[in-house]
C-alpha cells in the first residue's frame, strides 16, 4: 500500500471515529433519561448494592462505635423555603385530668406536620427532573399525583448497607469551614481522596465534610442561602464511578452560588434524574471528621412512606 493511501485509509478511519463519537455522544444526550437497568427500573444506584458489598463494608468495622448522622429537628431548623416542622404533643381522651382504667393509665402522644426534605433527609428520584421528564423517562403528568407518587417513591428504595467514605474538604482546604461557592469537582475530589489515602468505588455512599453544618444556630439565614458544595463536573464524576448515594454537611449538596454557565440545582437533576444517584443532605458529619473517619460501614433504613418524594432520616456509620 502506498503512503498517499495508508495517509488516506487513516484519515478515514479517523473521520469514522469522530462521527461514530459524535453520534454516541448525541444520543447519550438525547437518552439520559433511559436507566441503564431497564425500562422498568425504578431504583436507579440502589442496583449497586449487593450482599458481597455488605459483606465486605463489615470488615471495615474495628471498633464497634457508631455515629449518628442526623440532625435534631424542631421548628427553628432553617430550611429551603417555605418547608417547615411543627410537632404538637398531645393527651387524647385525658381532658381535665382524666385516667384510663383501675391503674390510672395516662400517656402523651404526638401529631407532626411537616416536609419530608427537611432536616436530615433523602432525596427520592421522583424529586428533581427536567422539564417534567424524571428518572428513567417518567413523566411528571403520569406519575406525580397529589396523594403520592405512583412511581418512584422511596418505598422502592432498599436497605442502604454498604461502604461509607468520607471526604474531609476542610483538611483539603486547610480550614475549619469551607467557604460558600467552593466547588467541589474532580481535581478537588481526587486530592482529597489521595491524601485520606481512600480509593472511590462503585457501589459506595461519599460524604462530604465542610464544617458547613455548624453554622446552624448561629446564623441561619447563611446556612440556607449559600455554601460549598460539589460541582457539575464533581457530579458527573462520582456517578460515573458508580456510587449508591452523595451527602455532605450542607442543606442542598451542590455548590452555591452555582458554577458560571449552569442552572439552578443542576447538580440535583445530574445525579436523580440522569443517573439515579441518591442525595443526602444536613449529615452531620462533625464526629466522623474529628474521629479522622476515611471508610465506615455505612447504614440507612427510612420510613417507608407510599409516594413520598423524599424521607428525613438517621443514618448510621460504624467503624
Amino acid at each position: 500500500m502506498s503512503i498517499a493511501k495508508t495517509r488516506f485509509s487513516k484519515a478515514v478511519l479517523a473521520a469514522a471515529i469522530a462521527a461514530a463519537t459524535t453520534t454516541v455522544s448525541a444520543q447519550q444526550k438525547e437518552d439520559w433519561h433511559t436507566s441503564r437497568w431497564g425500562k422498568d427500573d425504578q431504583v436507579g444506584a440502589a442496583n449497586y448494592l449487593s450482599n458481597e458489598k455488605v459483606l465486605e463494608a463489615i470488615k471495615l468495622v474495628k471498633e464497634g462505635k457508631t455515629y449518628s448522622l442526623g440532625i435534631n429537628l424542631n421548628r427553628d431548623v432553617p430550611a429551603y423555603p417555605p418547608r417547615s416542622f411543627n410537632l404538637t404533643v398531645v393527651q387524647p381522651n385525658q381532658q381535665n385530668g382524666t385516667v384510663l382504667g383501675p391503674k390510672n393509665f395516662t400517656y402523651n402522644d404526638e401529631i407532626l406536620h411537616t416536609w419530608l426534605g427537611i432536616g436530615t433527609q433523602l432525596d427520592g428520584l421522583g424529586h428533581v427532573g427536567i422539564d417534567g421528564v424524571y428518572y428513567n423517562g417518567f413523566k411528571s403528568e403520569d406519575f406525580a399525583a397529589i396523594d403520592g407518587l405512583k412511581h418512584l417513591g422511596v418505598e422502592k428504595i432498599p436497605p442502604i448497607v454498604t461502604r461509607g467514605v468520607l471526604l474531609d474538604m476542610t483538611k483539603h482546604f486547610n480550614t475549619d469551614m469551607v467557604k460558600e461557592g467552593t466547588a467541589f469537582n474532580r481535581k478537588e475530589i481526587e486530592a482529597a481522596a489521595q491524601a485520606q489515602g481512600v480509593e472511590i468505588r462503585e457501589g459506595d455512599v461519599v460524604l462530604f465534610h465542610t464544617g458547613w453544618l455548624s453554622l446552624i444556630g448561629k446564623d441561619n439565614k447563611r446556612f440556607a442561602s449559600v455554601e460549598p458544595g460539589l460541582g457539575v463536573e464533581g457530579a458527573q464524576f462520582l456517578a460515573d464511578k458508580g456510587v449508591v448515594a452523595i451527602g455532605a454537611d450542607t442543606w442542598a449538596l451542590e455548590v452555591l452560588p452555582g458554577e458560571e454557565g449552569t442552572g439552578p440545582f443542576e447538580v440535583h437533576q445530574i445525579l436523580l434524574a440522569k443517573n439515579g444517584v441518591y442525595i443526602l443532605e444536613n449529615i452531620d458529619t462533625h464526629e466522623l471528621a474529628a474521629d479522622g473517619a476515611k471508610e465506615f460501614l455505612f447504614m440507612l433504613g427510612h420510613p417507608k412512606i407510599e409516594g413520598a418524594v423524599q424521607s428525613i432520616i438517621n443514618p448510621v456509620a460504624i467503624r
